[in-house]
């Protein structure tokens, strides 16, 4: 049995504990099969070529099933917020904790969360991201105003590809979860958003440009390139 042109997607079931579903994305680009396992989602893909007969996809995932339950063994594990859990917070750790009152509170390297523990995931999102926005508006503002240029509409999106972007209307998006990383990474991330303000490109003349904002810019990219998919393992 051939996979027909118009399927988007498949799917094939390796029974076991776990049991594990394998999404088949035909490709009109694909020359032979091959998977990838998201390390922020753990959704295993196999891409293959348009009709590509459905038992040689089949073979192919059983003979790479030890390979896939390894890599999948190996991701790192989810973290949900709640109390006496960690949570990251401007480069280091917040114990979550109990607390009075009606705001979350942070109060030295704890996290003062009012309320039943069903909310603690809401409440805590709903601090980081306010600090966030916060933290963000200053940078942006901050460099906007070193380069000379305006920017527009400011929004926080919880994006997995990218950790922030520029419009051609000069409007900035940026992850929410940039407010875990150091500082200093998240006023790097909004100086290279904000240098897209003149150079919508990444020529030199933009690293030159991004460079003259934010000197030493390397270590924060290296830092997101280490560590930036961990900031992802929070669940909230």
């Amino acid at each position: 049995m051939n996979l027909p042109s118009n399927t988007a997607y498949r799917q094939i079931t390796l029974p076991g504990r776990p049991e594990i579903t394998v999404f088949l994305r035909p490709s009109r680009q694909a020359s032979r099969l091959s998977l990838r396992i998201s390390r922020l989602k753990g959704q295993v893909t196999l891409s293959l070529p348009m009709f590509c007969p459905m038992v040689q996809a089949e073979n192919f995932v059983l003979e790479k099933e030890s390979w896939i339950r390894t890599h999948l063994a190996d991701l790192p594990l989810a973290a949900q917020a709640g109390f006496n859990r960690q949570v990251p917070f401007a480069g280091r750790q917040l114990t979550i904790c109990p607390g009075a009152g009606r705001q979350v509170e942070l109060k030295g390297d704890r996290l003062l969360v009012p309320g039943r523990e069903s909310l603690v995931p809401a409440r805590v999102k709903a601090f980081l991201k306010l600090q966030a926005r916060l933290a963000l508006h200053e940078a942006v503002d901050h460099y906007s105003k070193r380069l000379g240029r305006p920017f527009g509409r400011l929004t926080l999106r919880d994006t997995t590809s990218r950790w922030g972007s520029c419009s051609t209307q000069g409007n900035l998006n940026f992850s929410w979860r940039l407010i875990m990383a150091p500082p200093e990474v998240l006023r790097y991330v909004a100086a290279h958003e904000v240098a897209h303000l003149e150079q919508m490109n990444h020529s030199a003349v933009f690293w030159t440009l991004v460079e003259r904002l934010f000197p030493g810019h390397q270590a924060q990219r290296d830092w997101l390139k280490r560590y930036g998919e961990e900031l992802h393992r929070y669940h909230f």
